[in-house]
């Protein structure tokens, strides 16, 4: 109900309002510089043809100018053009590690790893960091050294931690 008030409201009245926006004076041209403005108008008095110049059409200038037909191409490049939809693939590629859910995975580009691949190296550089060091899933995993510092320094799996003062809620 708001959204047709407001539309009516909008729509209100709006030829006589766009007739008056129109019928308005236009805009004058843009104010002389104060230093300037002592010259032109000594220039003017001096030579009062130039006002009558200024705003006298010159024929022969708009004959010309409907003459002038401007074509525009673009340059052609000398590179060949890329598909820009597609990238091309990486040449490289390694198995997958481990068990995957998804059996369309076949191969996966080096320098690259799946949600279950990051996860699962996560997960045993928690438990054994003095066996999963940095340098040996980035061997394993075929990954960039700094890739695999930064993976193992900013991202966590996450961890269920309950008081020890608490129960365990007993299984029904």
């Amino acid at each position: 109900m708001g959204a047709s008030v407001a539309r009516a409201i909008r729509n209100f009245n709006l030829e006589s309002r766009a007739e008056r926006e129109i019928s308005k004076m236009k805009p004058s041209s843009a104010p002389r510089h104060p230093s300037t403005r002592s010259l032109l108008r000594e220039h003017m008095s001096n030579n009062p043809e130039i006002k009558g110049e200024i705003s006298r059409k010159d024929n022969k200038l708009l004959s010309l100018l409907k003459d002038v037909y401007v074509d525009s191409k673009d340059p052609v490049s000398s590179l060949p053009a890329n598909d820009a939809g597609s990238r091309p693939e990486p040449k490289e590629y390694r198995l997958p590690k481990g068990p995957h859910f998804d059996k369309n995975i076949v191969h996966i580009p080096k320098g690259k790893v799946s949600v279950v691949e990051a996860l699962t190296l996560l997960n045993n550089h928690k438990l054994h960091p003095e066996t999963w060091t940095a340098e040996r899933i980035a061997q394993e995993y075929q990954l960039e050294l700094q890739d695999v510092n930064s993976l193992l320094q900013y991202f966590v799996t996450f961890e269920v931690k309950l008081p020890e003062d608490r129960k365990a809620i007993p299984s029904k």
